[in-house]
């Protein structure tokens, strides 16, 4: 059985408390974007909800609506940036789906 209860240990929630530092990309009253500490490319940019959920199975759909707006809001800025042709998004839930972070976030 998979534990699917919040753990406000994980390295986002520390981050998200200040305990860890990042580079901040993008910041408001719900959402926090900052830089992948092992990109798979440049611009590797994860977005997350500052409220607590494991991931989409259990997100509030109002911040699941605001993060996947500032989620475009970023993707669009980093296809410009880079003059990229496109954008991968990637989100993963729970163990079996390739989560291994388990607060919700946005690749």
């Amino acid at each position: 059985m998979t534990n699917t209860a919040y753990d406000d240990s994980n390295v986002f929630a520390k981050i998200l408390r200040g305990e860890m530092p990042v580079h901040k990309v993008y910041e408001d009253a719900k959402t926090l974007a900052f830089m992948d500490i092992m990109p798979r490319v440049d611009g590797h940019v994860l977005v997350i909800p500052k409220a607590p959920s494991r991931n989409i199975l259990d997100v509030a759909p109002d911040d699941l609506a605001h993060v996947i707006a500032v989620t475009q809001k970023i993707a669009r800025a980093a296809k410009q940036a880079f003059q990229a042709d496109g954008v991968a998004l990637h989100q993963f839930s729970e163990a079996a789906g390739g989560q291994v972070v388990f607060h919700l976030h946005f690749h």
